[in-house]
C-alpha cells in the first residue's frame, strides 16, 4: 500500500484542500450540520477508500444528493430520523452489491460518460467563479443550475460582479498564476516541485495574505469569505457535534422510501463516477463494481451511525487525484485522515482559507476535465457519438448530474435504435433482365422488433415479378416479431407474383407457407 507514497501523499493534500470546501459547502446545502459533511468525507476517504477496490477513486459528500437530503431532513421530522434513513439505505446497497447490481456500471454509454466528465469541468469552473471573486451566497457544492439560494448557475455570475471584494479577488488571482506556473513549467524543474504541489503553495500564500491585509480596509478578506470548520470549545462540545440515528422510528414507512431513495441514486452516481474515473486512470485499471457498492454501502452505514451525510464515490475528488499524480488508494485514505486530524487540531488554521484561492484550485480541476480539444475530438468521431455527448453536458449544465445522464443516456438509446433500424439487412439488386426484379436480401446477426419497420417498408417496395432471395444463414437471433411480418407477406406475395427463395444453414426453402413453422422445426 505504499509502494507509491512519493505519489499519493502529494496527491492527497490536493484532494484534501478540494474535499475540504466541498464537505462543507455541500452539508449546508443540505440542511444539515456542518459537521455532518465532514464525517462523511472522513468516512468515506478512510473506511470507503480501504474497502473499495478502485485505485484512485475518492468517496466524500455528495452534491447529487443535496436536494434528497434537504427535503428529506423536512419531511422525516429530525435529523436523527434521516440518519436512520442513511443506514437502512446503506444496508440496502450492501444487498445490490450481494446481488452484483454493479454490473449497471458496464452499460453507460463511452459518449455519455465523456459528456459526463466535460459537463462536470464545465459546472466548477461556471460555479467558482462568483467564489474566485469573492461572493460566496451561494454554498461551495450546490452544482445545480438552480441554486439554493434563489438564483442560477449564470445569474449568479452576473450578481458577483456586483459584490467583487479586492482582496479575495486578488489572491485568487495570484494562486491561478502560482497553480499554472508549477503545472507548466515548476514541476518539469526537480523532484521537489513534484513533492509539494502546487495547490499547497497557493493556500499558504492565501492564508499569509489573509493575516497581512487583517485591518486593511480595501485588501482585507471578511470570514465570510473564508473556510469555516466548526471549532469546539473542548473534548466535550467537540464529541457533541455528533448525531445519532433514531432507531425508534425504524418502522416508519417514511423512512424505508428515504432509504431506498437514498441507495438507489447513490449507487447510480457511484457506478457513473467509477466507470468515468476508470476512463481517467492513465494505467486503465478496471474497478469492481460490487465490491464498490459493498464498500459504499459499508461506508453509509457508519456514517449514518455517527452522524454523517451520504457518501458516493465523487468525480471533482477523483479526477483531482488522477490530475495530481495519485496511483494507489493511499491517497483517499490519506486525504480522509487530513480531514480528521485537521478538524481535530488546526480548525482555526484552516478557518484562514480565502475561498477564492480554493476556488482557482478547482478552476484547474474543471479545465482538465473540459478541454477545449474533447469538443473537436468526439465531433469527428461523428453524430452518433457526439451528440449524445453535447446532450449531455448541456443536460448536466441546465439541470444537474442524474437529470442531464439521463438526457445523455436516452438520446444514445435514440441513437442505437436508429443504427438498428439500418442495419437489420442488406439488399443487392443482381438481375433486372427479362422483366424480372431479382433481389438478394441478408438479414443481420441479430433481428429483433426494434427492425421491424425497416424490413416491412423494405417488402412493401418490393415490385410486381420480383425473385427475392432471403438469406438467414448469419442470423443467429429472429425475433418473432420478424416471423409474423414474414407470414402476413407470404398471401401480398402470391397477389404481386413475388417468389421467395429462403436461405438457411438447414436448407433451401422456395416460397414457404409460413416461416413461423419452417423456424420452429428448424429449431426442433
Amino acid at each position: 500500500m505504499f509502494k507509491y507514497i512519493k505519489n499519493d501523499l502529494p496527491a492527497s493534500i490536493v484532494v484534501f484542500f478540494v474535499a475540504l470546501p466541498l464537505c462543507l459547502g455541500i452539508a449546508l446545502a443540505s440542511g444539515a450540520p456542518l459537521f455532518s459533511g465532514l464525517i462523511a468525507g472522513i468516512v468515506g476517504g478512510i473506511v470507503v477508500g480501504a474497502l473499495s477496490g478502485s485505485q484512485i477513486g475518492v468517496s466524500g459528500p455528495a452534491a447529487g444528493l443535496a436536494a434528497i437530503v434537504l427535503t428529506a431532513i423536512g419531511a422525516l421530522g429530525s435529523y436523527e430520523n434521516f440518519l436512520l434513513a442513511v443506514v437502512l439505505g446503506g444496508a440496502i446497497q450492501l444487498l445490490f452489491g450481494v446481488l452484483k447490481a454493479g454490473i449497471i456500471g458496464y452499460y453507460f454509454p463511452s459518449s455519455v460518460i465523456k459528456g459526463m466528465l466535460t459537463g462536470i469541468g464545465i459546472i466548477i469552473i461556471l460555479k467558482q467563479i462568483p467564489h474566485f471573486f469573492g461572493y460566496d451566497a451561494d454554498p461551495e457544492g450546490d452544482f445545480a443550475f438552480f441554486q439554493i439560494d434563489g438564483e442560477n448557475t449564470f445569474s449568479e455570475i452576473f450578481n458577483s460582479f456586483n459584490y467583487i471584494s479586492p482582496g479575495a479577488t486578488f489572491i485568487a488571482f495570484v494562486s491561478l498564476a502560482i497553480l499554472v506556473l508549477w503545472d507548466k513549467v515548476l514541476s518539469k524543474k526537480g523532484k521537489l516541485f513534484q513533492l509539494v504541489q502546487g495547490p499547497l503553495v497557493a493556500v499558504a500564500v492565501g492564508i499569509i495574505f489573509f493575516v497581512a491585509t487583517k485591518g486593511s480596509a480595501t485588501w482585507s478578506i471578511s470570514t465570510d469569505h473564508l473556510v469555516s470548520v466548526p471549532i469546539p470549545e473542548d473534548a466535550a462540545s467537540f464529541i457533541a457535534q455528533f448525531s445519532f440515528p433514531n432507531f425508534g422510528e425504524i418502522s416508519n414507512p417514511e423512512i424505508w422510501i428515504t432509504a431506498f431513495t437514498i441507495a438507489l441514486v447513490a449507487s447510480l452516481e457511484t457506478l457513473l463516477c467509477v466507470e468515468a474515473t476508470d476512463k481517467l486512470d492513465p494505467r486503465k485499471r478496471v474497478t469492481p463494481t460490487n465490491r464498490e457498492l459493498l464498500a459504499q454501502g459499508t461506508g453509509n452505514m457508519i456514517s449514518g451511525m455517527i452522524g454523517g451525510l451520504p457518501i458516493t464515490q465523487v468525480i471533482v475528488r477523483s479526477s483531482a487525484n488522477i490530475q495530481s499524480g495519485g496511483r494507489s488508494k493511499m491517497s483517499a485514505i490519506i486525504h480522509g485522515f487530513f480531514l480528521l486530524t485537521s478538524v481535530i487540531l488546526i480548525p482555526k488554521l484552516l478557518n484562514m482559507i480565502p475561498l477564492s484561492v480554493l476556488a482557482a484550485v478547482l478552476f484547474i480541476v474543471g479545465y482538465k476535465l473540459a478541454k477545449p480539444a474533447l469538443f473537436k475530438k468526439m465531433y469527428d468521431m461523428g453524430w452518433k457519438q457526439f451528440i449524445p455527448f453535447t446532450v449531455t453536458v448541456l443536460g448536466i449544465i441546465f439541470t444537474d448530474l442524474l437529470i442531464g445522464i439521463g438526457l445523455g443516456l436516452a438520446v444514445g438509446i435514440v441513437v442505437i435504435l436508429i443504427k438498428s433500424y439500418q442495419n437489420s439487412h442488406f439488399l443487392h439488386l443482381e438481375d433486372k433482365s427479362n422483366g424480372t426484379h431479382k433481389i438478394k436480401m441478408t438479414l443481420a446477426e441479430e433481428v429483433t422488433f426494434f427492425n421491424k419497420g425497416a424490413i416491412l417498408k423494405e417488402l412493401d417496395q418490393l415490385p410486381e415479378n420480383t425473385y427475392l432471395e432471403l438469406d438467414v444463414r448469419k442470423t443467429r437471433y429472429l425475433d418473432n416479431d420478424i416471423l409474423e411480418i414474414l407470414d402476413d407477406f407470404v398471401e401480398k406475395a402470391k397477389n404481386r407474383n413475388i417468389n421467395i427463395k429462403l436461405i438457411s444453414e438447414r436448407g433451401i426453402a422456395e416460397n414457404p407457407s409460413s416461416y413461423i413453422e419452417f423456424f420452429k422445426l428448424r429449431s426442433a
